[in-house]
């Protein structure tokens, strides 16, 4: 029998940011790895579900859960906005359509968000991190508001593809 559960999110039926940001990434990198039309329908059925959500916040940077009970004091997950950032350019890079501008609309927020004040840490600051604001295991009370390697990561991921795009772009309209 299978059933809903979690051990990170708010609550078994709730969407915890950070999961809905690995399930994008993973299902896109099946995606480039295997062409199989159905993981790219699995990634943007949660690209779609994150983006379209209710509870998204105007700057893309989504709360640690998308039904966290405090929402909107509840806090915010870089971590999560960073991974989901890094799947959604290269997500829009397999649909020529206005869904992978969108796409990639919604990733530039994200990495102008990213680097604002609110989460992109002064050198020599936040543990020498990028990025402040995330979220590890709340339910645990552990990595609760803290830098987290893997958000440096895949924020840096995010830049980098993004730059790839722009010049892949620059390139197409010369």
């Amino acid at each position: 029998m299978e059933k809903k559960n979690t051990s990170q999110g708010y609550a078994d039926d709730s969407a915890w940011a950070r999961g809905q940001a690995w399930g994008l990434y993973g299902y896109t990198m099946m995606y480039r790895k295997t062409g199989n039309k159905t993981y790219l329908d699995q990634a943007k059925h949660i690209a779609d579900f994150i983006i379209n959500h209710p509870n998204l916040p105007e700057d893309k940077i989504p709360y640690w859960d998308f039904n966290a009970p405090d929402i909107p004091n509840a806090l915010r997950d870089a971590s999560a906005g960073a991974i989901m950032c890094s799947a959604l350019i290269e997500l829009s890079t397999y649909i020529s359509s206005e869904k992978g501008e969108q796409y990639l609309q919604i990733a530039e927020k994200q990495i102008r968000t990213l680097s604002s004040d609110e989460y992109l840490a002064t050198p020599g600051t936040n543990g020498n991190f990028i990025l402040k604001h995330s979220v590890g295991h709340m339910p645990n009370k552990s990595e609760v508001d803290v830098p987290l390697s893997y958000a440096d990561y895949y924020f840096t991921e995010a830049l980098l593809r993004m730059k790839k795009v722009l010049q892949e772009q620059q390139l197409f309209n010369n």
